[in-house]
């Protein structure tokens, strides 16, 4: 079995940065309204990064995750992978939905399994794959069950395992939390931080939530409103005072609420 191919596999996260350079969007609506969605954005992400993104509704958060996932060609400006153009979908870049995109006539494991499946893996080593990946996202018991049989919470971890099985270097993450009560988000939260941790993959979340920004990011984006542009870029550094292991109470530290602050402020003059 070749390194690329083990389910606990190093991968080559880290070793290319995401990059916008200039790029703007606006689009046409059936009015004939030219809407101006994101002023041109330059900003690089250094691989292995989790950035978050936060701000009001309609600022142009998911426009860039389109743009980064090359699900959509911005009208001005590039976006680059490394030296590369983002001009399509890849699978080097898997992108997770508020809304679990799970196929109902599959089981949880063969969810998993498709992507791995239609890139031609054998399959001993995408079951391995899933197995792996279903016991990360505590799925274990689970991958005969249908996704309807499953909690929203659990649905949710499924697609997460479903995106993480072709073995993406950056995870694009459309406020994936969403739609979930208090106690599943965070649970996802942790969830998410312990696999990022481990597997080290370049992370590009957006959400409403400050708190969720700050608790998950190593930096924090701020957008303003249409026409979106960047008007903070805060760095998060929590671990190096609280410590690597701090979890779900270094919510209340000093150091937590002072970047939560800023940011809301942020938020709110722009």
């Amino acid at each position: 079995m070749s390194r690329a191919e083990e389910p606990g596999a190093a991968l080559r996260s880290g070793t290319r940065d995401l990059v916008l350079d200039g790029v703007g969007h606006h689009y046409v609506t059936d009015a004939g309204d030219v809407v101006h969605a994101v002023a041109p954005t330059s900003l690089r992400i250094p691989g292995g990064q989790f950035v978050c993104v936060v701000g009001p509704s309609g600022c142009g958060k998911t426009t860039l995750l389109r743009v980064l996932a090359g699900f959509l060609r911005p009208s001005a400006g590039t976006a680059r992978y490394g030296e590369e153009a983002i001009t399509g979908p890849s699978h080097h870049r898997g992108v997770v939905f508020q809304q679990p995109s799970l196929y109902p006539w599959l089981t949880v494991r063969g969810n998993v399994e498709l992507g791995p499946r239609f890139r031609g893996v054998s399959r001993p080593r995408r079951r391995e794959r899933a197995e792996e990946l279903l016991g990360m996202v505590g799925l274990e018991r689970f991958g005969d069950a249908k996704p309807y049989e499953l909690s929203g919470g659990m649905q949710q971890r499924a697609q997460i395992a479903r995106v993480l099985a072709n073995q993406p270097e950056v995870v694009l993450m459309d406020e994936p939390f969403g739609a979930l009560d208090a106690l599943t988000r965070e649970r996802l939260q942790a969830d998410l931080l312990r696999i990022q941790r481990r597997r080290r993959q370049t992370v590009f979340f957006i959400t409403h939530s400050v708190e969720e920004a700050v608790f998950l990011g190593d930096r924090v984006l701020v957008m303003s409103p249409r026409p979106g542009r960047v008007v903070l870029d805060e760095p998060v550094d929590l671990a190096s005072v609280l410590g690597p292991d701090v979890g779900a109470e270094m919510k209340s530290a000093p150091e937590f609420i002072a970047i939560r602050d800023r940011v809301a402020a942020a938020i709110e003059l722009s």
